[in-house]
């Protein structure tokens, strides 16, 4: 019995007192800055691939199993666009010539119109890992 007692008093007596403490939180205001900057970089590192490259396109004008032509293609590509970079990969059983390293795929489609005009055969765009050198404040992370 009195422990039926001590219980419905303890019980009465823990829901009238209430907690009257009240907890302040202070951010700190380089919270903001940490913040924004983690952000950037976990952009940046999304973008990029575990080589290190970033993840982008690049125009592919030839694929074909002739390595002479593979070559002649990569010399006349140098030629033309002496400001964009030319890659020679070998695919067994192909050898593929990529020109640019875009970082957009609408930069790509660009040049791809260019080589179609200027080429008598088909380049497409196709998705590859890009040299990449980012600049302060490029707008392409923010």
């Amino acid at each position: 019995m009195y422990k039926l007692v001590f219980v419905a008093l303890a019980v009465i007596f823990c829901n009238r007192v209430k907690a009257k403490d009240t907890t302040i939180v202070r951010k700190d205001p380089r919270l903001d800055v940490l913040t924004t900057k983690q952000a950037q970089i976990n952009k940046r590192s999304s973008m990029m691939t575990s080589s290190g490259l970033y993840k982008g396109y690049r125009v592919q004008v030839l694929s074909t199993q002739s390595r002479g032509e593979a070559f002649k293609m990569k010399t006349d590509l140098l030629t033309r666009f002496p400001e964009e970079k030319t890659y020679l990969m070998f695919q067994s059983p192909n050898f593929k010539v990529r020109l640019g390293n875009y970082l957009k795929r609408s930069d790509a489609e660009k040049v791809r119109q260019q080589l179609n005009t200027l080429l008598s055969r088909n380049a497409y765009v196709v998705e590859d890992a890009v040299e990449y050198t980012p600049k302060e404040g490029d707008s392409i992370f923010l």
